[in-house]
């Protein structure tokens, strides 16, 4: 049967008085029967007058006229769409190269445009269906986010593993041809897709401006466990050293060209090259920001404005648990913080043995790692964990080690802050 299970109904709201409840199955609005929560939104966004068509459990079939003030939500909550399964077989896919024993929901692979729409997943389009690509300018569902990677249609072919996928361009200028916004990745591989064709994808995206609004390239991520699968090189020192002598200069010409910041280089490449990083307003909004693009930058600034108004907290001390990447510029931030409050602020990177040294995110950070990293330590007062390390909502690792068996092995107390200087700051202030 087509429609939408109801999830929950706000109190209070239309939908309660209409005795809508949960486990009802929403079938159509004005006669258009609904897919997914986007038709719902779609079809109910702009009409005062809507006539819903409702299942309830035990088969019965209600019909629902309804008069609302404009924009007065109905109530409903639906859950999530299940994602589509990628179809792909990307040479750089880091799926691939997972270790086993991690939580299951990371095995799988999405490839899913509904989820671009909803909460920015990156999507290759390689599955898209012509009559998805209708619905997508149809119902305005924009911003996309769209993993490009490379515009030449035999290498791209090639990069994500399956052949007679449709071009590229063609689907870029049909959604801008739709006033569709997207914002677009490129996953460098050296040897790959740099050099000269890094420098056409780069030319293609920037002609479909403003249509096609930001362009990030991020570099692979390799893993020890990246076993049967095509040879990669990583992005080192001296490539990140490279890379960033040519590109940093194109990206603020192009900028300057287009009017506005429009190719973004991850902070992965500065840390990496260990290299200053640009002045944040190179990175204009932030548009890849969830991307790894600024993040550093920002945390810099933000960690500045924190330094002006810290003060004095006692003299307890607190363990700290970042990334490799992230150590030095956490570090510099922990001793001018220590200064200020009288705090004993200690940084501890973890190195990442379940993915491998190469891997040195916090936001990969396991928590058998911290237990190993940190088994003996001098922990103090508080363990201060970055909340990028866990699964949104539930408080555990990749690896399924909760905060509680992460507290009771190391026998201290843990909190969690939002990753940004301020909150951190504020969670010294409640202890």
């Amino acid at each position: 049967m087509t429609g939408l299970i109801v999830e929950s109904v706000l109190p209070g709201s239309l939908a309660e008085e209409l005795d809508i409840r949960p486990g009802d199955r929403l079938l159509s609005v004005n006669g258009t029967p609904l897919c997914d929560i986007i038709d719902y939104s779609y079809h109910t966004s702009a009409a005062d007058e809507l006539l819903l068509e409702l299942a309830k459990p035990d088969g019965e079939i209600w019909e629902l006229d309804i008069e609302r003030e404009p924009g007065e939500p109905l109530g409903l909550i639906f859950p999530a769409p299940t994602p589509a399964r990628c179809a792909n077989n990307c040479i750089f896919c880091f799926v691939h190269q997972l270790p086993p024993g991690l939580r299951r929901p990371l095995y799988v692979k999405d490839e899913d445009y509904r989820l671009s729409f909803l909460n920015g997943n990156y999507v290759t389009l390689a599955n898209l269906k012509p009559t998805q690509l209708k619905r997508i300018i149809t119902q305005r569902l924009s911003p996309l986010y769209i993993s490009v990677h490379v515009t030449e249609p035999h290498l791209r072919a090639t990069m994500l593993g399956k052949q007679g996928i449709p071009p590229i361009m063609d689907q870029l200028r049909m959604l801008a041809g739709g006033r569709i916004h997207m914002h677009t990745q490129v996953v460098l591989c050296p040897g790959v897709n740099d050099g000269k064709f890094l420098e056409q994808t780069v030319d293609d995206l920037a002609g479909l401006y403003p249509a096609v609004q930001s362009l990030a390239i991020v570099p692979l991520g390799l893993t020890r466990y990246r076993r049967n699968l095509p040879q990669l090189e990583p992005v080192d020192h001296d490539y990140a050293k490279r890379f960033l002598a040519i590109w940093q200069s194109r990206a603020r010409s192009l900028g300057r060209r287009l009017g506005e910041p429009f190719l973004f280089l991850a902070d992965e490449f500065y840390l990496k090259a260990g290299l200053p990083f640009p002045p944040l307003g190179d990175y204009g909004d932030l548009p890849q920001i969830e991307n790894g693009v600024g993040m550093v930058p920002l945390f810099l600034r933000q960690a500045r404005k924190t330094l002006r108004y810290a003060r004095p907290l006692g003299s307890f001390r607190a363990t700290v648990v970042t990334g490799v990447s992230a150590a030095g510029f956490v570090n510099e931030f922990l001793t001018e913080l220590s200064f200020r409050t009288g705090l004993q602020l200690v940084a501890v990177a973890v190195e990442n043995h379940l993915f491998g040294d190469s891997v040195t995110v916090s936001g990969l950070v396991a928590g058998s790692d911290i237990i190993a990293a940190l088994k003996g330590h001098e922990i103090g007062t508080l363990l201060l964990l970055p909340d990028v390390m866990l699964k949104e909502g539930e408080g555990i690792f990749l690896d399924g080690i909760s905060l509680d068996q992460l507290g009771k092995t190391l026998d201290c107390r843990v909190a969690c802050f939002d990753g940004t200087p301020d909150d951190f700051y504020r969670t010294l202030q409640r202890v």
